[in-house]
């Protein structure tokens, strides 16, 4: 996600399990999603079912399935609500809303429960254990009801995001499944690749912008069915609006598709949109997916990541929305390609992402950004929030390895995960030049496409280089290093 610093940009687990993606060829170890939802708008409710083969790919048997119900964050009076004070009125448009996601049924299963520490997490006792590679089939109907809000998942004033719209597997750890709450700062999602079909009926006068790619589209009495697919994803998004114009250009294989409502230079939007990912690919390592979609929607931050699906907030001005869209799509080798255990360790995915961005831009100068100018932003908002007396007398948790939960507010992890990202990484590549630092991030994307990555995983591509690395990461995540 990338949330609105727009100073800062003006003034410049290992893994459990074998997914599929573009970096893993075998079809049959992966989960996989099927999900048919229907958009009532004058309701403001999506119904559905989610049909979910479960692959077992850990070493033992499992009885239990869990799944993140990340639609009841909206609930009224949740314990995690997912939006701060200080985004309350950016994110509440026509006054304060709410929604759920409610479950009706689930068959194949011996039982099942809403749980979790606010009525978040799904568990489904199955029939009988499954076992090392073996699979199960369960189908899920449920209601979310989107809340009016400018978010990840509601509708806003042009457009209804279809983020986390449906329950989802929680990701495995060495420990089990990972149930994640919903807290407002920073991405609250833990989730293994799978593979999806998606159908959605919506009015027909509705254009779809989605992960997947569209493979078939039917209509019939005021309404049309899309149907998409996508492999060797993590989660998987839509948005839709009655009033969008679309504009795509094909780089090396991929439709990237810009989706607009206004935007007073969209062919620029779309430009950045097409180069960066061009760039990215060349850089890091071929992008997965067969589409690229880029949409602008209403969102209470900057952006918003999903695999092939970003979310670029309304209303930016044109260097923060050029920023944004680079940033949103250096996060599908960062999230989406490469995952990362975002509630432990958030910077692994947003300071490479924002460094990445800085790479862009310093390699496209026409933009008007530069490496120093970056850098020289992200070094002096930092200092300015922790300042040198602070740092000195221990005042301030700079600790870049600690949980979501942890933060204290949105500026403090602003300022850990992207400020110190940017010079962290920023450190990393003058201390083993450019030629090592770019091939450690090339070996680790190579390593870790389709996988959640640990933080040992990525520093232990720079090792490989010759150089020891360990302890200038040390000092940053556990926050010793004086900025």
């Amino acid at each position: 996600m990338k949330k609105f610093i727009s100073a800062v940009l003006l003034v410049c687990a290992i893994c459990f399990c074998v997914t599929v993606s573009a970096c893993t060829k075998d079809e049959n170890k992966i989960t996989s999603y099927e999900i048919f939802c229907i958009y009532d708008e004058d309701a403001g409710k999506l119904t559905g079912t989610v049909t979910v083969d479960y692959y077992n790919c850990t070493d033992t048997e499992i009885s239990d399935l869990k799944f993140n119900l990340y639609g009841n964050a909206f609930r009224k009076d949740a314990a995690y609500p997912p939006v701060s004070s200080t985004y309350k009125a950016r994110a509440y448009y026509a006054g304060e809303s709410f929604g759920a996601m409610s479950v009706e049924n689930v068959e194949n299963c011996a039982g099942w429960d809403i749980a979790g520490e606010d009525e978040n997490i799904l568990v489904v006792n199955l029939l009988t254990p499954i076992y090392p590679e073996d699979n199960v089939v369960l189908t899920i109907s449920y209601t979310l009801t989107l809340a009016k809000v400018n978010h990840r998942t509601g509708i806003t004033a042009n457009t209804v995001n279809l983020g986390n719209f449906y329950p989802i597997l929680c990701g495995r750890n060495t420990e089990g499944f990972v149930e994640c709450n919903y807290y407002y700062c920073g991405d609250p999602f833990y989730s293994d690749c799978a593979n999806y079909k998606v159908t959605v009926d919506i009015p027909e006068n509705y254009v779809c912008a989605s992960s997947g790619k569209l493979t078939g589209e039917t209509r019939t009495e005021g309404r049309k069915e899309c149907s998409y697919a996508l492999n060797g994803a993590r989660d998987f998004a839509l948005v839709l609006s009655d009033k969008f114009e679309v504009l795509t250009e094909n780089v090396d294989g991929v439709d990237v598709s810009y989706y607009y409502v206004k935007d007073a230079a969209p062919q620029n939007s779309l430009a950045a949109a097409a180069e960066s990912l061009k760039y990215f690919s060349d850089t890091f390592g071929k992008y997965a997916y067969p589409t690229l979609s880029v949409v602008q929607t209403g969102f209470c931050y900057g952006g918003m990541e999903y695999p092939a699906l970003t979310m670029i907030a309304e209303g930016l001005d044109a260097d923060n929305n050029i920023y944004t869209i680079v940033h949103e799509n250096a996060h599908q080798w960062w999230y989406a390609m490469v995952g990362s255990d975002q509630m432990n360790d958030a910077w692994q995915d947003e300071g490479l992402t924002e460094y990445s961005t800085l790479a862009f831009f310093e390699n496209h100068s026409a933009y008007g950004f530069t490496r120093k100018g970056i850098v020289n932003s992200a070094t002096s908002y930092y200092r300015a929030f922790f300042t040198v007396f602070s740092q000195l007398n221990d005042v301030a948790d700079t600790r870049m390895h600690r949980h979501l939960s942890e933060y204290s507010s949105e500026l403090e992890y602003n300022n850990v995960t992207y400020n110190k990202g940017i010079i962290l990484f920023d450190m990393l590549r003058t201390t083993l030049g450019d030629e090592k630092f770019f091939n450690g991030l090339r070996q680790y994307f190579s390593e870790n496409c389709g996988k959640i990555a640990t933080a040992e995983d990525l520093i232990g591509c720079f090792i490989k280089s010759g150089t020891n690395v360990e302890g200038l990461f040390a000092s940053f995540l556990e926050g010793k290093i004086l900025i």
